[in-house]
């Protein structure tokens, strides 16, 4: 049997603190194929740790049975610095409290690390090409010397990432139907995958502004072919961010159905010696530009007047804000009205609003002037 628990410290940044990274791999170390999964990033998000809790047992029969034909990384929980950021017993897992950075926010920009590195290199074998820059990555992450435990992190995330084939980052939203974030290369590539999800929407977009975990692979492979149009580089490795519901959605039957989602995308996959279950055709993926992010234009209390995977057309109330200041508060309700045609994939399962606040986000076909090549995310 290959499936192994490993641990790996991360000294802390105050006296006698560390902190313990819990992490599995499975499947034999010489496959073709590595898939690095991980989930809670946002230590916040809990139903992708949910969904690997039930996907190790699956990882660990198959690997019993001599059944797996890839080498698995499994992270549950990415991020413990994450978990223990609680103040006034609410959980901040979303953000660092030491710097205020989105622990998803700010991955670093791999190409111009490797680019003298690589330089003279290439050659007519797109997978030669591929350990070229996978070689120079692995060399220029073993020549950083981190500070801080975040940065310690990062980088241990990182290494385990940078040679990956399927590289897969578990979510979840705030109050939401499943739907996937990955870039426009890889579809309808990842098609399979949305199906055995179940995924109500997936949202492609080459950089969404914010230097996201998943989009650190794909612009080091689109900007080395950029910067190289002589020679076939192909995007080597499958990255996707997965956002399994809301916040709230962390159950065992859905954990359960998820996990058997994945395990069959494998199967599929040929990466697991099985036979895997029909998926239902989803969605296309369509432009993130295309999703409008509905936001407050007043504080107030939210009443929406829609629900998740509600049709609306460009004008219809998706919510009113009740009035709680001047001399119409608490009686006054003020509409707030869709920019777009398409379907409700997110709401906000907060009801207090203050101006900018993200109501909800609205998937749709046509790119939107407002959202084209700006800043995508939420945050």
């Amino acid at each position: 049997m290959t499936f192994q628990q490993h641990t790996t410290t991360l000294p802390g940044d105050a006296p006698g603190q560390s902190t313990t990274l819990y992490w599995y791999s499975a499947g034999p170390e010489s496959a073709e194929t590595k898939v690095h999964l991980q989930a809670a990033l946002h230590a916040d998000e809990q139903p992708g740790t949910m969904v690997l809790h039930h996907l190790l047992p699956m990882l660990r029969d198959a690997d019993a049975a001599g059944t797996l034909n890839a080498r698995f990384v499994v992270f549950p929980s990415i991020n413990p610095l994450g978990l223990g950021t609680r103040v006034l017993r609410r959980h901040i897992g979303r953000y660092d409290l030491e710097t205020g950075v989105n622990f998803n926010r700010r991955w670093p920009d791999l190409y111009p690390q490797i680019a003298e590195a690589i330089a003279g290199k290439l050659t007519a074998d797109p997978k030669a090409n591929i350990a070229t820059i996978r070689k120079a990555v692995g060399a220029w992450l073993d020549s950083q010397q981190p500070a801080t435990a975040a940065q310690k992190l990062r980088l241990a995330v990182l290494k385990s990432a940078h040679d990956a084939d399927i590289v897969l980052d578990l979510h979840c939203d705030d109050e939401s139907l499943i739907h996937i974030f990955t870039s426009p290369e890889l579809m309808p590539g990842l098609q399979d995958l949305a199906d055995h999800m179940g995924s109500a929407a997936t949202l492609t977009a080459e950089d969404s502004g914010g230097g996201s975990f998943d989009e650190v692979l794909p612009g080091l492979y689109r900007k080395a072919q950029r910067a190289h149009p002589g020679f076939p580089i192909p995007i080597g490795a499958e990255t996707a961010t997965l956002e399994y519901r809301g916040q709230a959605d962390v159950h065992d039957e859905t954990g359960v159905k998820d996990a058997e989602g994945l395990f069959n995308f494998f199967a599929g996959r040929g990466l697991i010696a099985a036979e895997p279950a029909p998926a239902q055709p989803m969605p296309a993926a369509t432009p993130f530009e295309a999703t409008e992010v509905l936001r407050a234009d007043r504080p107030g209390l939210l009443a929406y007047r829609v629900g998740l995977g509600d049709q609306v057309r460009k004008g219809d109330v998706v919510a009113e804000i009740i009035a709680m200041d001047g001399p119409e508060a608490f009686l006054a309700r003020t509409p707030l009205r869709a920019d777009t045609d398409g379907f409700i994939l997110s709401r906000a399962s907060a009801k207090y609003a203050v101006t900018g606040s993200s109501v909800a986000k609205i998937v749709g076909t046509e790119i939107l002037p407002a959202r084209a090549g700006g800043y995508l995310l939420e945050d």
